[in-house]
């Protein structure tokens, strides 16, 4: 055994350690509004406390915490805390990629650590609607945040003729759609489509339709609770599906009912986690990311339902493809990629 490899071995356990408890820390920041109110200036802990309210004590061992991880910065010679322009765009700014949510949902499920251990020796599945409402909120949030970067701007650009046609008035159909964040953006960008989204999860559609009230876009947007495999209303011009096709029991029975429910001229958006086909090579600090979701959501929520596929959030482009061609579509292509994400442009 090689004494200098524990020694590394150690190490990165170590701060895999630190990292996972420091969850807990930008979690707290995020609830009680820390990093927006350091984003006013530099601040001691109790600077920090007249303006946020909260214990001058907790306030010290939380910035000095999130200080050794590189979270915010300290100045020694005032003892003040403050945030860079780069951490205050990823933690405090409202444009931002709102990495704080992100935290929010791994604990959240992580709070269902005991009942996955049960079924990882039963085999049964855990669906999304179980999950504490932290996985909803803190998923959508940081999801979102892509979505408002990506989606108008050049994913759907991407798509031939899509935009002409949601400028002139399409119908569009956006498929497991969560809390409708992107239903709702899509409808602000076009305001002359009309737009449903549907998701199994009742709590995610009724949030959904409050979000589309207060975006003043309910005129045209709708919500219903649906199946990927029984969504209707068709033709729609455009489906949209944005990080779900992969946390589906039957992936192949909600291409299908796509491809049924579009029209002969329409166009499937189907976005995916990035993911390479060949396993070692999503041996990635984005690939652990997915693996780590894909444990605790993806395929737990998969297996819950019927179908006998469990995807998970590292499929790789072939496995789509091949679930794609399986439902009956013939034209299948890569539209744009992102560290993030892969975007599919397809067609019946």
């Amino acid at each position: 055994m090689d004494q200098q490899k524990v020694m590394e071995f150690l190490g990165r356990f170590t701060a895999d350690l630190a990292a996972t408890g420091a969850a807990g820390g930008v979690a707290i920041g995020h609830r009680l509004g820390l990093y927006r109110a350091l984003a006013q200036g530099p601040a001691t802990p109790d600077d920090l406390a007249a303006r946020t309210g909260c214990h001058a004590r907790y306030l010290t061992e939380w910035l000095r915490g999130q200080a050794a991880g590189g979270y915010v910065a300290y100045d020694p010679a005032t003892t003040a805390f403050h945030l860079t322009p780069e951490q205050a765009f990823c933690l405090a700014d409202p444009a931002g990629p709102d990495l704080p949510a992100a935290s929010v949902a791994v604990l959240g499920y992580l709070r269902a650590e005991p009942r996955l251990a049960e079924a990882f020796r039963t085999g049964a599945g855990i669906g999304w609607h179980e999950h504490d409402e932290d996985v909803h909120v803190g998923t959508d949030a940081f999801y979102s945040a892509g979505y408002v970067a990506e989606l108008v701007p050049s994913w759907i650009p991407a798509l031939d003729g899509v935009v002409d046609r949601l400028v002139a008035g399409a119908r569009v159909a956006d498929v497991g759609c969560g809390l409708g964040s992107s239903t709702v953006l899509m409808a602000q960008a076009f305001p002359a489509s009309t737009f449903v989204g549907s998701d199994y999860h009742t709590g995610s559609v009724d949030l959904a339709r409050k979000r589309a009230a207060e975006a003043g876009v309910a005129d045209r947007v709708g919500f219903e609770v649906a199946a990927a495999q029984s969504f209707a209303g068709g033709p729609f011009d455009l489906v949209t599906m944005f990080d779900c096709l992969h946390d589906m029991g039957d992936p192949v029975g909600a291409a299908r009912r796509v491809r049924e429910q579009l029209a002969p001229d329409g166009t499937w958006l189907l976005v995916e986690p990035a993911a390479a086909d060949r396993v070692e090579d999503t041996f990635t600090t984005v690939g652990r990311l997915f693996y780590a979701g894909s444990t605790f959501l993806c395929v737990p929520n998969a297996l819950s339902q019927d179908g006998g596929h469990a995807l998970g959030a590292q499929a790789g482009e072939a496995a789509v493809r091949a679930v794609v061609q399986e439902a009956g579509f013939t034209r299948f292509r890569r539209a744009v990629s992102t560290p993030f994400n892969a975007v599919y442009e397809i067609r019946p």
